[in-house]
């Protein structure tokens, strides 16, 4: 048996508390979720304040102090106590969640205010004995429109709260995105940089990290999007014509459709991309490519395109795809198939993403065109491969948006895109999809002072996925290669 007392600024005795009938209100809700075995301490705040118009504004008084003990069925405890969130000793956090992996613990919180100590039903967590990745990397961005400011990629450790920078945009002119890992693995990588210094940054295996150029005679751009084969051979992009605008009475503030898109497979080992007429078709939008787990098919998403000079944006509507890929001779199929038939619904699909044991795929379902970040209907959908059936994500949705998303290498995890904290900055949560498909209520991304770090960080998480060690991503070399101005060009099978 262990008993640890970790206090943080405020030590004060829980003396002559009104028992509460009901469970806290606490920021971030952790209430009755399901966590990872090796995740970081999940400090949280009383939630004292919450979203009217877009401001945040006091509903319960100014918490004084804050109290927490968490135990376990075998007589264990773990107390925290701080003036603005609680902070449990790391240590002490990691060994009582392995101690009952597989099992359940309470937390009884007591908080003081004006009138004095309150203590409040105990709520319940559930340890999964499924860990989850490393860690997980990020794009930080302000959530703008037009012009960004300072962005950067970055890595964070899931089970602490170590944060670094990969590269920022202070080390050159331009825009950094669209990172991708061959399953969390950081030895397949591709980076993208726009702007004066445009390229596209790949590293495979034991290759040195290069810059491409990506543009050529036979496609529409440059190549976005991409989501790697597992055996890291190949690459599969999508190409965009793209544009924005901005609703004059809307729920949603701005649109982001294709004016073109095509999709193609990039061959590593051969500098070459392999196109297919059925493909490359002027009257559908194809985008958002991702690969099977065996690597034998492409999943995408594909609309019929707007008639020349319609501005009907919100009749485009987007279904999942899939047609054959063969990795020994890099060929693709010549039938493709609906797996998802959304806009009979009036729906539209974006960001399918598989499940690495080929069991389910996730994708995102909004009223209306491909970029459901900005749509807050955006909801996600599990697909189970095995039998057809879609349903929605009860745990994992909430009344506003949820967009992106990634599976961990496991499969039992997902990492969600979501803005229900405030509507406005996308922050990650996470949820436990088991091998039946039952969706674990989601949890916000640990911080030590969560109610500080995301009320002062006025930036979004963009695009996050699981990484399985560091990256050991060398920004300065980078950097280097970006401001050179020699770009490797991609080349086309013939």
């Amino acid at each position: 048996m262990f008993i640890v007392y970790c206090f943080a600024a405020c030590t004060e005795t829980v003396s002559d508390a009104k028992q509460e009938t009901g469970q806290p209100q606490i920021y971030p809700d952790y209430i009755g979720v399901t966590i990872p075995v090796n995740i970081a301490p999940l400090n949280f705040s009383m939630a004292d304040e919450t979203v009217v118009n877009g401001q945040w504004s006091m509903v319960n008084g100014q918490c004084q102090c804050i109290d927490a003990v968490v135990t376990d069925r075998h007589g264990n405890s773990l107390h925290s106590q701080g003036e603005e969130s609680v902070d449990f000793d790391i240590d002490d956090w990691h060994q009582m969640l392995a101690q009952n992996a597989g099992d359940s613990l309470s937390v009884t919180v007591s908080a003081k205010y004006d009138d004095g100590w309150h203590t409040y039903s105990p709520f319940s967590i559930y340890v999964s004995p499924d860990s989850i990745d490393y860690g997980l990397c990020y794009r930080l961005i302000a959530p703008g429109y037009e012009v960004w400011s300072k962005m950067g990629i970055y890595e964070r450790d899931l089970s602490s709260f170590d944060e670094r920078a990969l590269i920022e945009n202070t080390q050159f002119e331009g825009c950094v995105n669209c990172h991708s890992f061959n399953r969390g693995n950081s030895v397949d990588m591709s980076l993208h940089i726009r702007g004066p210094h445009g390229a596209t940054l790949l590293r495979h295996g034991d290759r040195p990290l290069t810059a491409y150029n990506t543009k050529t005679p036979q496609t529409l751009g440059l190549c976005v999007y991409p989501y790697w084969h597992p055996s890291g051979r190949y690459i599969a992009y999508s190409t965009n014509s793209t544009r924005q605008l901005f609703h004059s009475a809307h729920g949603n503030r701005i649109e982001v459709f294709d004016e073109a898109s095509d999709l193609q497979v990039y061959d590593v080992e051969k500098n070459e991309l392999i196109l297919s007429p059925i493909l490359k078709q002027d009257s559908i939008y194809e985008t958002y490519p991702v690969f099977s787990a065996d690597g034998r098919s492409l999943y995408f998403c594909a609309a019929e395109a707007l008639p020349e000079g319609s501005h009907a944006l919100d009749s485009i509507r987007y279904n999942l795809y899939r047609i054959d890929f063969n990795p020994a001779t890099g060929t693709f199929g010549n039938r493709i198939d609906i797996i998802v038939d959304a806009a009979t619904l009036h729906k539209s699909v974006s960001f399918p993403r598989p499940s690495y044991d080929g069991r389910f795929l996730c994708y995102t379902l909004s009223d209306y065109g491909q970029f459901s970040i900005w749509h807050h209907e955006a909801d996600l959908y599990l697909l189970d491969l095995a039998t057809g059936e879609s349903r929605p994500m009860d745990g994992a949705n909430s009344d506003d948006t949820e967009s992106f998303h990634n599976w961990s290498t496991n499969s039992r995890w997902l990492v969600l895109s979501s803005r229900r904290d405030d509507g406005l900055y996308t922050r990650p949560y996470f949820c436990h999809v088991d091998a039946d498909g039952r969706v674990s209520k989601a949890f916000m991304l640990p911080q030590r002072n969560p109610r500080r770090f995301y009320r002062d960080r006025f930036l979004s998480f963009n695009v996050p996925d699981f990484i399985i060690a560091p990256t050991r991503f060398d920004g300065r070399d980078a950097s280097r290669i970006i401001n050179d101005a020699s770009r490797k060009d991609f080349g086309v099978r013939k």
